[in-house]
């Protein structure tokens, strides 16, 4: 006899501090928990609904060559090239995707001496400039810690934003537009 299908069945894939993952399942949900001056970049691509999450810790690979070649995701440079990279290998294109960032806070810096936060996001900003690309939504800086989510079904990415009780919708899913 054969197995019942599970309808409707989520699966949550965790993605690390200075890690990533990139899927076309429309099953999964993409989660990274607890940025604070790290980054999360989110992409999607609602064509052949490819997405991915990224989550950074630090603005330029330069200071630990090394650790970048091992743990592309811990750095702004290596991480979006290799966030993107994976998505094009499973179909997304550039010009369709669909951009999100959250974090970059300053969070146990109140005195704003490292700038952590601040510097990925400048960094960030920076390598999408150079590239031509156009973040459609973010929610950066601030003193508060975000979790994210991205739905690879509908595109969605919600935020959990400490402190607060509801979610925050902060890019709506199944458009085409960019």
């Amino acid at each position: 006899m054969p197995s019942p299908q599970l309808v409707g069945f989520e699966h949550r894939v965790i993605v690390g501090i200075a890690d990533l993952a990139v899927s076309n399942n429309p099953s999964v949900t993409l989660t990274t928990y607890s940025l604070g001056s790290c980054l999360a970049v989110a992409i999607f691509d609602p064509v052949v609904r490819v997405g991915g999450l990224l989550h950074i810790m630090l603005p330029d690979s330069s200071i630990d060559p090394v650790k970048a070649a091992a743990q592309p995701g811990m750095f702004v440079d290596t991480g979006v090239a290799t966030l993107f990279r994976s998505a094009y290998q499973l179909g997304a294109e550039k010009m369709r995707l669909r951009i999100a960032v959250a974090g970059g806070s300053q969070i146990m810096d109140t005195g704003g001496f490292f700038n952590i936060g601040r510097r990925n996001q400048e960094a960030l900003t920076q390598l999408f400039q150079r590239h031509g690309l156009r973040v459609a939504a973010e929610q950066v800086g601030g003193l508060v810690n975000r979790t994210v989510y991205l739905s690879l079904s509908t595109g969605e990415v919600r935020l959990k934003v400490s402190g607060q009780v509801a979610e925050t919708v902060l890019l709506c899913g199944n458009s085409t537009t960019t």
